[in-house]
């Protein structure tokens, strides 16, 4: 019979850990779309969510997500 491990509580590293594993993610997806060598910073900014003033919700609001980008 197989033992099954105590549930462990998610912890605030956890959820960080998440968010850049999807944001990672989108940038993954994005350079294998992208026909160019390099993304340009614009265009990593854009896939990241980020503002040009900095406070865009890539990093601390979370990944917006793939769905309906194109």
């Amino acid at each position: 019979m197989l033992s099954v491990a105590g549930h462990r509580h998610s912890t605030a590293q956890d959820h960080v850990a998440l968010v850049e594993i999807d944001l990672t993610g989108e940038l993954m997806i994005a350079a294998a779309a992208a026909s160019e060598d390099r993304l340009s910073p614009d265009r990593i900014d854009e896939v990241l969510d980020v503002e040009a003033n900095g406070a865009g919700g890539g990093a601390g609001g979370g990944p917006s997500g793939a769905a309906g980008r194109g």
